[in-house]
């Protein structure tokens, strides 16, 4: 079992940068794969970013690249989404989530999908003003 605790978010202004953490319980966290996603009343559980278990490898949609960075350190039990430049276009609410992807799935695309994940965190706010 893994319980993923979430912390970071808020509200900035366009153009700022804010630091999500996931933070996962239990030895087993680091042998685990994890995506963000987000959620807005228009889409649900948008693909944001994933990265492999073990760090080497990760996957970001189009609309973030170059601008968001998504980094673990499996000494911290700890998945980072570091988000630069924002827009309000990114304003949602955020959760990670936690799955059982090899490397080669995250960097081909597949872990792209909200259902395939195992364990989720409680989701925090993103709130970006223009």
């Amino acid at each position: 079992q893994v319980q993923l605790v979430q912390s970071g978010g808020g509200l900035v202004q366009a153009g700022g940068s804010l630091r999500l953490s996931c933070l996962g319980s239990g030895r087993a966290f680091s042998s685990y794969a994890v995506g963000w996603f987000r959620q807005t009343p228009e889409k649900e559980h948008e693909f944001v970013a994933a990265i492999a278990w073990n760090g080497e490898g990760d996957d970001l949609q189009d609309s973030v690249k170059g601008r968001f960075t998504i980094s673990r350190d499996n000494a911290k039990n700890t998945v980072y989404l570091q988000m630069n430049n924002l827009k309000p276009e990114d304003t949602a609410v955020y959760y990670c989530a936690a799955g059982s992807y090899t490397a080669y799935g995250i960097t081909s695309g597949s872990a792209r999908d909200w259902k395939d994940y195992d364990y989720r965190g409680q989701g925090t706010q993103v709130t970006v003003s223009s």
